[in-house]
């Protein structure tokens, strides 16, 4: 099982996100500080900035880089259809290029998650 640690500005929109967009159940959620989110093999853990140790390692910890897990899609354009409804932001464009194509979603924190859909041949 894979793990991902993100920071988030608000934990509890962040829970709200992971779960009700992306289908991840909440494991754990010390509101305003702390989750633990699964989807299939994958743990993502939400720490508020200062937050318990993992809020604190490495100085002060900020949301928002470029570093990202990816979810795999069947149908790309539906999936950003469907996420759009609900107010979803994106960073850039879908992108394409031979192994598939991709858009970065943005959470409410400005963490990405890769979406991809592998190319069809």
């Amino acid at each position: 099982m894979a793990s991902v640690r993100y920071i988030a500005n608000n934990i509890d929109k962040s829970v709200e996100f992971y779960r009700d967009r992306l289908g991840f159940a909440v494991e754990k959620h010390n509101p305003g500080k702390f989750a633990e989110l699964t989807r299939e093999d994958l743990h993502l853990f939400l720490n508020a900035p200062g937050a318990g140790s993992a809020g604190k390692a490495g100085g002060s910890p900020q949301p928002g880089g470029w570093s990202r897990f990816m979810i795999v899609t069947d149908d790309l354009d539906e999936k950003i259809e469907e996420l759009r409804k609900t107010g979803a932001s994106f960073r850039g464009e879908v992108a394409e290029a031979g192994a598939g194509r991709q858009i970065l979603l943005q959470d409410p924190s400005g963490n990405v998650v890769e979406l991809f859909e592998y190319a069809r041949h």
